[in-house]
Formats: structure tokens, sequence, C-alpha cells
């Protein structure tokens, strides 16, 4: 059964197919305006000084302090209404650099000299980060596809998302993390804590070190990239308990998939159940609580019953 003409037009189709070349290229300029955010900004516990959050037309880096003579303060935000991004001091000067499509080395020119025309100074490492690939910034001319149409779904579904990601978290008690967006993996996420340190994860960098520090509950969304090639749900432990993958979850179309080591809810499954916003709030739910119940966590203390 597919969902009603109200609830498919809030959950809008997302083919992989048809939007990765424009997802590639809005990944990387994402990672640019991201890292200027995270340039300009004291480091938060586990990086949450450096995502973007959904706004009302777009993708956004909330105000940003600047250390200048006027003490002032800078948003950017990707409008993927006005098919624009938008630079804005809080004295109210800003510039716009259009959303079309052209080489992520434009863009790249392009924003640094609007950043330069607002006085703002910041040093941005024009190498991206958690691609297996990375071509620098300034250099890419592989990346240079933006359909409109594609950019403004997307947005859609992180909208729809958020709203039930945040009522998801109205019964925790614990340490949880905002409703983000990283522009390091170019994936929307939620994390619950238990308040218990973490092992040292073999292997690990100096930037997964901070993110997992200590237990979690993290689910979220992928529009697709990451080579999975599909958009979907997904919800994880770190670290793993034992016993996870044998977790009986809901709805039936969840599943646990071996490769990732994680609970994954496809897109296109969500969108063909009756009411997508309670499917979802089904798997986060079921998921989170397979998760917690396996990894031992004090939920009696943790949530609000």
């Amino acid at each position: 059964m597919s969902g009603t003409a109200t609830e498919q037009s809030k959950w809008p189709a997302l083919p992989w197919e048809e939007w990765s070349d424009t997802a590639d290229t809005l990944h990387m300029w994402t990672q640019i305006v991201g890292k200027t955010r995270l340039a300009l900004t004291p480091l938060q516990n586990h990086w949450w000084n450096v995502p973007l959050y959904v706004t009302a037309h777009g993708l956004g880096t909330s105000a940003i302090p600047l250390d200048n003579d006027d003490n002032d303060v800078l948003d950017i935000e990707f409008d993927f209404i006005a098919h624009a991004l938008h630079l804005r001091l809080g004295s109210g000067i800003e510039r716009s650099i259009k959303l079309r499509p052209q080489t992520v080395a434009d863009f790249y020119q392009h924003y640094i000299s609007c950043l330069s025309d607002l006085g703002v100074k910041v040093d941005i490492w024009p190498m991206p980060v958690e691609l297996a690939n990375p071509i620098p910034f300034n250099l890419d001319t592989t990346h240079k596809s933006y359909d409109p149409e594609y950019a403004h779904r997307f947005w859609q579904i992180l909208v729809q998302a958020e709203k039930v990601f945040r009522a998801f978290g109205t019964n925790f008690l614990g340490k949880v993390s905002p409703v983000h967006f990283f522009w390091g993996s170019f994936d929307f996420a939620v994390t619950r804590f238990s308040g218990r340190p973490a092992p040292p994860r073999p292997g690990a960098d100096f930037i997964q070190r901070e993110a997992y520090s200590h237990e979690v509950i993290s689910a979220g969304f992928w529009p697709g990239n990451g080579g999975y090639g599909a958009a979907a749900f997904y919800c994880y432990a770190a670290p793993v308990p034992e016993g996870l993958a044998d977790a009986k979850i809901q709805p039936p179309a969840a599943m646990w998939d071996k490769g990732l080591g994680e609970f994954i809810f496809k897109y296109d499954a969500l969108r063909a159940e009756p009411s997508p916003d309670a499917a979802l709030m089904q798997f986060l739910e079921s998921a989170y609580s397979a998760a917690a119940d396996s990894a031992k966590w004090d939920r009696a203390a943790l949530e609000r019953h």
C-alpha cells in the first residue's frame, strides 16, 4: 500500500541514479561552507561545532561570531527555494552566489571572493574530507552538477525527517545531540549517549576518537551517497553490542545490514508505508530499544515514562 497524496508530497522520490551528480557536487559545496564554520568556532564535544542545520529554506550554519572590530556575526545559508547561497553579516551586509551547474573550483573562487568582500578572514583547508579520492576544491572541475528540483526534494526530506527526529527525542532525558547535518559524511543525524565512556576504537583517527569517545546510539538519513546507492534511514550503536544483529525490529521492511553493521530502513520502503511519519518513528524507537537493551543501557534513568 502506498502513502496518501499528502504523505507522498511530504516525502518526495529521491532516486540516487537521478540525482547522484547533484548530490556529489552539493557534498563538496557544503564542505566548503562547513569548513568555514569549523575554522571560526571553538571545538565542541563530538564536533558539534561543525554541522549545518535545517532552515526554513535549506541548510545553514546559524550565527557565527566574528573576532573583528565590529563584533559582528556571520550566517551562511544554502537556499533551496531561491537556489542561492546567502552570506550575511549582522551589520546588514550580504552577498549571494547563484546555485546552478558550475564546477566546485568556480564555486570555491566565488565563495572566497564573497568572504573577502564581507571582510571575513578565515583559513580554509581546501581538501575535502571523508572521501576515498578527494580533489582540492580549487582544482575540482569534475563535480559541476546542480538540479534545482532534486536539491529542493532533498531539503523537503530533511525538513520532514527533522520533525520526526525531534518528536523521537522528547522522552529521552540523557545527553543527546542536536539534529544536525554532517557535511563530511553528507548525512543527517541525531545521537543519544549512555553516559559511559567507550573503549578506544582500533585504528581511529582524531576525528573518530572525538566523535566516539562515549557509548552512542545514532540514527539518521543518508541521501544515497557513500557507495550505498540508495537513500535510507539508519540506526547504529557504537560500540556494537553483542547480539544486536539478531534483534528483530519494526517495520518489517527494516533490516540489519551485515556489511554496515547497522539497521537500515530504505527510503523507498518508507514512502510505500501507509503513514511514512509513523513508520519512521516506529523504526527509530524499535532500533533504539534493541540497541539500548543489547548494550545494557540504564533505560530507567535515561528515559521519561
